[in-house]
């Protein structure tokens, strides 16, 4: 039995051998597969990873910016509110009237029709037939109602000279409120886009630190981190100037304590050419207004989409190159051992780039678009409902409504009862919580892809610095399966997460990015 079986292997052994090899290669291949496989896993678990904690870093430095908008915009108000006191013009108006009472006192009726009605008393009686309509009390716009008393007593050149004293104060307060409530509107706009462009570009800069953290690190962290924590690295050869961050972050200083001035100054012009011709006793209609305020926002932006691309808005928003040094002086942030803006490379950069993206004309196209959205609450909400009595268009039509509406034709009112909404306004424009013009604004879509095309564009501005002569590790671009890539040189066999694309500048990018927005819209 034993002797037959040596037999029957001997004479079958090159048929086991060769059975017993091609199990043998079946087995390493299938354990190269799963290994591959296992790795092709991990490599797609780290990489949406690292995309989710992108995205969440970019939503996050959304919430900052919205944050750092409220928080700066009190400075600028309350510069704005100092340079424009229409309140002070009002209580002027006040004083005259009080005075005129005290110096007439208690007249008779008939002095009435004797002597043709002032500014003050039409207006008087227009805000006192208003105060039932809308709650809007008469000494909000310093102007006390009338009284049956009221007339010229001193003599007709007194008069005369008191009558242009009040038409002179009526044209003040008329320029005023309307430049301030626009003026904070642009401030608003422009403090706006230019905290995004900030924040954006210092999250770039932390994400691409994240980066080279991670490669320069070894396998020890496996995932970008969602914190910066590189300022509190000082071995990190990148991402560790906090110093530069910081000075960079108080540029704004400009806009919030000079640039402002610069649009008050533009913004009044335009309102003097436009609404000074409107007499305080005049009627305005809804309309009219909006066409007077339509043609303030040409003079001031443009009048065509040319005009309006080609507007230069760094004069308000950064300092010449001259007075860089200044702003850090004012600001706070220059010491005896800082170096200058001019020195430091870091800053530089930064600020480069900046004054880059604001004339880019994808900056105007979202400026203007920005300003649609708070001139759109101002005007046809605000002024609509409050000064109108227009009732409110529902965000959200009702559908059990009925189907036909009525439609409402607003009435004419004095200008006196749009100047008091305006004024109110202004303070709801700079101070009010929630601030819903800004709100508005951040509900314009380009917004937010302006920044991501900001926080994602121009990589390779960021990469160029990694190359440190005296760092060990070199940053290569290598082709990847969507484009150019960038990896380390010795470790150039791993996929990098940071994806430069075919088209890298800023322009290209917008494009795609509204390509991309205009898509989901018509979808």
């Amino acid at each position: 039995m034993i002797s037959a079986t040596r037999k029957w292997l001997r004479r079958n052994r090159t048929p086991f051998a060769i059975g017993f090899g091609v199990i043998g290669v079946g087995y390493v291949a299938t354990q190269y597969v799963l290994g591959k496989i296992s790795d092709a896993r991990e490599r797609m678990s780290s990489d949406r990873i690292a995309r989710e904690n992108l995205r969440r870093r970019f939503e996050q430095n959304q919430e900052d910016c919205t944050f750092t908008v409220l928080a700066l915009l009190p400075t600028a108000t309350d510069n704005i509110m100092g340079e424009l006191q229409t309140e002070r013009i009002t209580f002027e108006l006040q004083q005259q009237k009080a005075a005129k009472l005290a110096r007439n006192g208690d007249g008779h009726p008939s002095e009435l029709g004797s002597s043709p009605p002032s500014v003050t008393d039409d207006d008087g009686r227009s805000m006192v037939s208003m105060q039932s309509e809308s709650g809007i009390h008469a000494s909000q716009m310093g102007i006390p109602t009338s009284t049956p008393g009221d007339g010229p007593q001193d003599g007709g050149q007194q008069a005369q000279k008191s009558r242009k004293t009040k038409l002179q104060l009526w044209n003040e307060l008329k320029i005023s409120s309307i430049t301030r409530s626009f003026t904070l509107i642009y401030t608003l706009a422009l403090l706006t886009l230019l905290t995004r462009i900030q924040l954006n570009l210092l999250g770039r800069r932390s994400y691409l630190s994240s980066v080279v953290s991670l490669a320069t690190g070894g396998m020890e962290q496996s995932t970008i981190s969602l914190e910066n924590n590189d300022d509190d690295n000082p071995d990190q050869a990148y991402g560790n100037d906090f110093e530069t961050n910081r000075r960079y972050l108080t540029f704004s200083w400009w806009l919030l304590h000079r640039g402002w001035r610069e649009v008050m100054l533009k913004v009044e012009a335009a309102v003097k050419d436009v609404f000074g011709a409107l007499n305080p006793r005049d009627d305005i209609s809804m309309q009219r207004f909006s066409e007077l305020t339509l043609e303030v926002r040409k003079k001031v932006e443009g009048a065509t989409e040319a005009e309006r691309k080609e507007g230069k808005w760094l004069q308000f928003l950064l300092p010449p190159r001259e007075k860089e040094d200044f702003v850090l002086k004012e600001s706070g942030m220059t010491t005896e051992s800082t170096p200058s803006a001019s020195s430091a490379s870091p800053l530089r950069r930064l600020l480069d780039e900046t004054s880059d993206l604001i004339d880019s004309p994808p900056f105007s196209h979202v400026l203007t678009l920005l300003l649609d959205a708070g001139y759109s609450t101002l005007v046809d909400q605000k002024v609509a409902q409050q000064a109108f009595k227009m009732p409110p268009i529902p965000e959200i039509p009702d559908l059990d409504g009925p189907r036909i509406t009525e439609v409402f034709e607003a009435k004419p009112i004095k200008l006196p009862i749009l100047l008091a909404t305006l004024t109110r306004q202004a303070h709801s424009i700079g101070n009010g919580v929630p601030n819903e013009y800004l709100q508005s604004m951040e509900q314009v879509r380009d917004l937010e892809a302006f920044a991501a095309v900001v926080y994602s564009s121009n990589w390779e501005n960021e990469i160029n610095p990694m190359n440190d002569p005296e760092s060990s590790t070199v940053f290569v671009e290598k082709d990847g399966p969507t484009g150019p890539v960038v990896v380390p040189a010795e470790a150039a066999v791993q996929e990098s997460v940071v994806d430069l694309g075919s088209a890298s500048n800023f322009e290209s990018a917008w494009g795609n990015a509204v390509d991309t927005v205009e898509k989901g819209s018509s979808a």
